[in-house]
């Protein structure tokens, strides 16, 4: 009987917390529904923004294709204007800059390289934006700017490129001996990652700087062909 009466006050004492505090758990359900269900509309709503920028992507990338630079910049304002939280904005600046390039317009080409160096959220292809930036200084024939733009910051598995594009700056300042630094720095690095890939021009700029092929670049020739081989 003791034990029955204990259930039932257990019992009732349940009820009343329900009672007391029932609105609160409904409230707490309710929450809890409408945040999962807005976490599933914004993956599905940036999913498909994402698939939306992709398709804009792809045009801009045909028009430039067929030399309709006027067709692709239009699309690139597309992306700036309706998807510039995507990453194919990002893409879509570097190909407009690639145009520019081409076309002998350097100082647009600038512009878009800096506009992805200053605000793309991949640091990877931020340091290849800064990369670029620099060569298209170099032949604008500010090597200054270049290496400022280069200097301060980690290049990460970038390092090589960084170096070789240092030394491209400082021979157009007409500072060989920093050049053939920066080189055999780049070559070096280069080495030491599992053999690097091509760098027969990177090679070249060397000897040309020391009068003939420097030890680094013959001591590449074995592991090159060894990873020609297993290509």
């Amino acid at each position: 009987m003791d034990e029955y009466l204990s259930e039932k006050e257990q019992w009732e004492a349940l009820k009343r917390w329900i009672r007391e505090n029932g609105l609160w758990i409904v409230a707490g359900v309710a929450v809890g529904a409408v945040a999962i269900g807005g976490w599933q509309w914004r993956n599905a709503h940036t999913d498909k923004v994402n698939a939306q920028a992709s398709g804009k992507y792809e045009q801009l990338l045909q028009a430039f294709g067929r030399n309709d630079q006027s067709g692709g910049l239009a699309i690139l304002g597309e992306l700036e204007r309706d998807y510039a939280s995507t990453p194919y904005l990002d893409q879509g600046r570097l190909a407009a800059a690639r145009v520019y390039v081409d076309n002998k317009q350097l100082d647009k080409a600038a512009q878009e390289l800096e506009a992805v160096m200053q605000h793309s959220k991949d640091k990877q292809l931020a340091l290849v934006a800064r990369m670029r930036l620099a060569r298209v200084q170099i032949a604008q024939q500010r090597p200054d700017n270049a290496l400022a733009t280069l200097n301060g910051v980690d290049p990460g598995a970038f390092g090589p490129l960084y170096h070789e594009v240092r030394g491209d700056a400082q021979l157009a300042k007409g500072n060989k001996a920093g050049a053939l630094s920066e080189y055999r720095a780049a070559r070096t690095m280069d080495l030491a990652a599992a053999g690097g890939g091509d760098n027969s021009l990177l090679d070249l700029k060397i000897a040309d700087l020391v009068g003939d092929t420097p030890p680094l670049a013959a001591a590449a020739k074995a592991p090159a062909t060894q990873t020609q081989a297993a290509k």
